[in-house]
């Protein structure tokens, strides 16, 4: 029987005889409709899609980070909206070598950065120091001793490509985190603290200092004596020539 049937007709028999109702009308419109997630999925999708990176490089790996924001890389696409303020960012890169002189003002940026927040060590100077770790005496041997980092980005620079791939790597992070669980990820320690502490000090200027003679200066008598003695030198030593 099934031989003198066309496909149509077989396939018309068995969802009548499989399912006679056919397919659930109110479901089929409300999957077309409505797009069902969770409160932490659409957070992270939200952090994911729009992280804002801080201005802020020290040597030649922020050359290679620089050339992200043109329009042979643009990294725009990524919803990378570079930011020259600490406030308005939510990840940090740390191109290039950090010293001991830079280190209080980058753990201060870091400290004014937003939670949640995160940092991309780039470059091997700033993982480990570097060319710089066996002469220098002010290079930091890695600025993780100073800042948590979430992602390490080895080169000599890093190409702009790698950046993208980093980025691309802390976005699946940023994917996988929970709300619930995000004090398990907080900083426990710092390696570096800074106190701000702000003293109010009134001025004492009175003026005086502009009337103070210099104890440096030359006299205009000596000054004059100094250069009879020079003409006087030349003359002699034109005499003996």
């Amino acid at each position: 029987m099934n031989n003198s049937l066309s496909p149509k007709a077989i396939r018309e028999l068995r969802e009548e005889t499989c399912n006679p109702l056919g397919a659930p009308q109110v479901t089929t419109d409300l999957s077309e409709n409505i797009i069902m997630t969770s409160l932490d999925d659409l957070h992270n999708w939200a952090r994911l899609s729009s992280l804002w990176p801080l201005l802020y490089g020290t040597a030649c790996c922020f050359i290679e980070f620089a050339a992200l924001i043109g329009s042979r890389f643009d990294f725009d696409r990524f919803g990378l909206v570079p930011r020259s303020s600490p406030r308005q960012a939510d990840l940090l890169i740390v191109a290039g070598t950090v010293t001991m002189k830079m280190a209080p003002a980058l753990v201060r940026l870091y400290e004014q950065m937003p939670e949640p927040k995160y940092v991309i060590a780039m470059g091997a100077c700033t993982i480990t120091g570097g060319m710089f770790s066996a002469d220098s005496t002010t290079a930091v041997r890695g600025v993780d001793k100073l800042i948590p980092v979430d992602l390490y980005l080895p080169g000599c620079p890093p190409r702009p490509e790698a950046i993208f791939d980093a980025v691309i790597k802390l976005r699946k992070k940023v994917g996988n985190e929970s709300i619930l669980e995000r004090s398990k990820s907080d900083q426990s320690h710092r390696y570096l603290t800074i106190e701000h502490d702000m003293n109010l000090i009134f001025s004492e200027n009175t003026g005086e200092y502009l009337n103070k003679k210099s104890v440096k200066s030359i006299e205009s008598s000596n000054l004059q004596q100094i250069e009879e003695n020079i003409n006087e030198t030349n003359s002699i030593e034109k005499e003996i020539k």
